[in-house]
């Protein structure tokens, strides 16, 4: 068995680097397992940006969110993928408050019973994860799990979809209102504000006249 990294639930380092030589997309890394594991998919209604292209992405992402994992072919990136999909379709549901499909229903379960992994507590009251073979489906049916966790409602929060119409990223809104309105400020919020700002130039630009 493989004793991993403590992985917190609660929140993730940041990540912008590739583990190997060539130039990826960096990684967007939320506070939920789940929510970022769907993030790994951005601007799915726009010029889409896939930021695990290949299966060592896939191996680098999960070992950033504390899930080392020995290997990963393409089969296993290809049922990653089929996943994340999942998890975002049910996540979609639950922010509309509407059941999730059954075939992501199907497809989370399975991942979720699919591999052998148990969460175990640090001497430092942290969470750290145990795959007993550190493999791709080990991790996989962790990230099903939580996201078994968010849309069962079992956490203190609700899930949104970000207001960006080329993005609607799934995410887990844990502020005191729940009225967060995009899945990353820094990135979809900042375009937003861009967008007004021009917008308000180009009116003050032109007086009606």
């Amino acid at each position: 068995m493989t004793v991993l990294p403590c992985l917190h639930l609660d929140g993730y380092p940041s990540y912008g680097g590739s583990m190997s030589a060539e130039n990826f997309p960096e990684f967007r890394l939320g506070k939920v397992l789940a929510t970022s594991f769907t993030g790994t998919l951005s601007e799915r209604y726009g010029n889409a940006v896939e930021r695990i292209p290949v299966p060592s992405r896939l191996v680098d992402w999960l070992a950033v969110s504390g899930l080392m994992v020995d290997s990963c072919t393409e089969s296993q990136l290809d049922h990653a993928r089929e996943l994340r999909e999942s998890i975002h379709a049910a996540a979609t549901a639950a922010a509309s408050q509407t059941p999730p499909p059954f075939s992501a229903v199907q497809v989370i379960n399975a991942f979720s019973t699919g591999g052998l992994a148990s969460a175990i507590l640090t001497p430092e009251g942290g969470r750290e994860w145990r795959l007993s073979f550190a493999s791709v489906e080990d991790a996989l049916s962790v990230v099903a799990a939580d996201a078994i966790s968010i849309v069962a409602r079992e956490r203190d929060g609700k899930i949104a979809l970000c207001a960006s119409p080329t993005c609607r990223a799934a995410f887990f809104d844990t502020s005191r209102s729940r009225s967060r309105r995009w899945c990353d400020m820094n990135t979809c919020g900042n375009r937003d504000k861009k967008a007004r700002f021009r917008a308000n130039k180009r009116k003050g630009s032109n007086p009606a006249g």
